[in-house]
């Protein structure tokens, strides 16, 4: 039958434009945010469902558009062929379709519809699976039959195309989830989440009140001094000892102390039957499960223990939350680290005995976290000795300069933040 070649080129455009459109389907599938999809399908989006009914099988999926897109192409370069035979002869057919079919596809039925694909996923895929759909069940043999020979090649290269899970994040991944939302969650938000990805990476030990700065009572002192002490206590909850913090016998809630004594039934004894039995956790343990344990048992505090079993210090729930959240404060504007105080010369003069992990959280420096967990003792590391007074070194890029020892113990240092970024260096600079 001859055909017309206006009708001919109309046949061509159409096929051009199927070629863009299996191009652009799959494009779009394949880039669509996955978990937007899952949002809108769980919200019974009927266009969601049908993509994430599509993207189910990928195989199926790609197999179908790659059969259809092949076909199209096929029948465009016949019909290409036949239009240039009608003006350029056999030779010059053959070259125009291999250059100018070649050109036309290339630009308007791939880069182009795959460009556009790439930048509107959602306003390609949803509306490509009215009809991909059908034609999946259409088919369906088809495809199976091409699907069966490249699954069987698959099999023997040992990749499982219905067993891969390309939804499951990281916990790296999700934090950059996270601080790539941008203005749709709040810094302060982001922070919070991040610091909930982090618990598992934080110990007991990290956040706890070392033992030396633990507030406790020997119940072996003056009964008046007890008294004093417990009337004076800034915590709610005190922890009880004999002679020894490793003694330990177990906390008193200030509340019922202050209770019984205004009963004028306050004695040692009546304040040991209202001690709350110790809760004790390893130092190793993780914030999140320790969070769960502090759930699970009711509790709001515990001593932190060493492999030995010898006290290291105390943790509460508050320390958790804080490690989440951040330090509770009345005060709306932000301050520096307790333990950090501001110069006029841009400086800091810093307690040895802070912890590190709190100095970077709340300075926002970069002190290696790995090893001491105060800065006195990273310092002590690094030198391998105990220095003298105004000793000024480089370590993690900050210069320091030791400006009070006490004993064996570093008490003040100076602090110049952000002058280099040399992470681990450390350097002895000057001996005044």
């Amino acid at each position: 039958m001859d055909v017309s070649t206006s009708t001919l080129f109309i046949a061509l455009v159409v096929l051009i434009l199927l070629s863009a459109y299996f191009s652009s389907s799959e494009t779009g599938m394949m880039t669509i945010n996955r978990y937007k999809l899952k949002h809108l399908a769980n919200e019974g989006d009927a266009r969601a469902l049908r993509v994430q009914k599509l993207l189910a099988r990928p195989d199926r999926l790609i197999g179908l558009i790659l059969i259809g897109n092949n076909l199209v192409n096929i029948a465009a370069a016949l019909v290409a062929g036949e239009i240039a035979s009608r003006y350029f002869g056999e030779f010059g057919a053959f070259i125009a379709t291999s250059l100018g079919l070649t050109f036309i596809m290339l630009v308007f039925a791939e880069v182009t519809p795959k460009t556009i694909a790439a930048l509107y996923p959602e306003k390609i895929a949803f509306p490509s699976s009215f009809l991909l759909l059908p034609l999946l069940l259409l088919l369906t043999p088809f495809v199976m039959l091409v699907n069966g020979f490249t699954n069987g090649f698959l099999a023997v290269l040992r990749i499982n195309p219905a067993g891969a899970d390309g939804d499951s994040l990281s916990r790296e991944e999700l934090r950059t989830v996270v601080y790539e939302a941008g203005t749709m969650i709040p810094k302060k938000h982001q922070d919070m989440l991040v610091s909930i990805l982090d618990l598992e990476k934080v110990t007991a030990e990290d956040i706890m009140v070392p033992r030396s700065d633990i507030y406790a009572i020997d119940i072996n002192d003056d009964w008046k001094d007890i008294q004093k002490q417990l009337t004076h206590s800034q915590h709610t909850r005190v922890l009880l000892f004999r002679d020894s913090i490793d003694d330990a016998v177990g906390f008193v809630h200030v509340r019922d102390a202050l209770r019984l004594l205004s009963k004028d039934q306050f004695t040692k004894a009546t304040m040991l039957r209202a001690v709350k039995e110790i809760y004790f956790t390893p130092d190793s343990t993780p914030l999140h499960t320790l969070m769960y344990k502090f759930q699970a048992e009711r509790e709001r505090i515990g001593l932190v223990v060493d492999e030995y079993g010898d006290i290291q210090g105390l943790v509460t729930l508050e320390d958790i939350l804080e490690e989440i959240i951040g330090d509770f404060t009345t005060s709306m504007v932000p301050d520096y680290s307790k333990e950090a105080i501001p110069q006029q010369d841009g400086s800091f003069l810093v307690d040895g005995s802070a912890n590190v992990r709190e100095l970077n959280k709340e300075m926002d420096w970069t002190f290696p976290t790995e090893g001491p967990k105060t800065l006195n003792g990273l310092i002590l590391e690094y030198l391998e000795e105990i220095p003298e007074n105004n000793i000024s070194l480089r370590l993690a890029g900050y210069p320091i300069e030791i400006v009070d020892i006490s004993g064996n113990m570093i008490k003040t240092v100076r602090i110049l933040p952000h002058f280099y970024a040399q992470p681990m260096e450390i350097e002895v600079i000057s001996k005044t």
